[in-house]
């Protein structure tokens, strides 16, 4: 006799929410993708490109097209191992690192860590100040 398995679904059931509810979700929701958190969280490229066209009047097609286009020269810049000036913002730029020893975690292992390449970034001075940081909050 040959039996068939079915694979059951693991999802759970929907919930239904409540009209009083989704105003509140809908609102968060809206909050969220225009990144009006209060200075919380990560600002998505999408919110970039809506940002951009905002400021710009472009569309949102070519504000997409320029924010991809400059993020582009960027990574190109620093594959090249240019860096690159961000003017109020910072500069990056890429920074050779030295071979050195390291432990691995667990076992207390000693190994041996190969020279490479990281990209390393300095905050604009203009940036800084304006954020309060200082030289001595900086190095903590």
């Amino acid at each position: 006799m040959l039996l068939t398995m079915t694979k059951k679904s693991t999802k759970a059931p929907a919930k239904k929410s409540s009209a009083k509810a989704a105003p509140a979700q809908e609102e968060a929701k809206t909050s969220r993708a225009s990144g009006n958190e209060g200075g919380s969280g990560k600002v998505a490229k999408t919110q970039l490109v809506e940002r951009v066209a905002d400021k710009t009047g472009l569309t949102k097609k070519q504000s997409e097209e320029a924010v991809s286009a400059m993020l582009g020269v960027v990574v190109d810049a620093i594959r090249g191992g240019q860096s690159v000036g961000l003017p109020g913002l910072g500069t990056l730029s890429v920074k050779n690192t030295a071979a050195r020893t390291g432990v691995r975690p667990g076992t207390s292992e000693r190994i041996q860590i190969p020279a490479g390449k990281k990209v390393a970034f300095k905050v604009a001075s203009t940036l800084k100040s304006s954020l309060g940081i200082t030289e001595d909050t900086a190095a903590e």
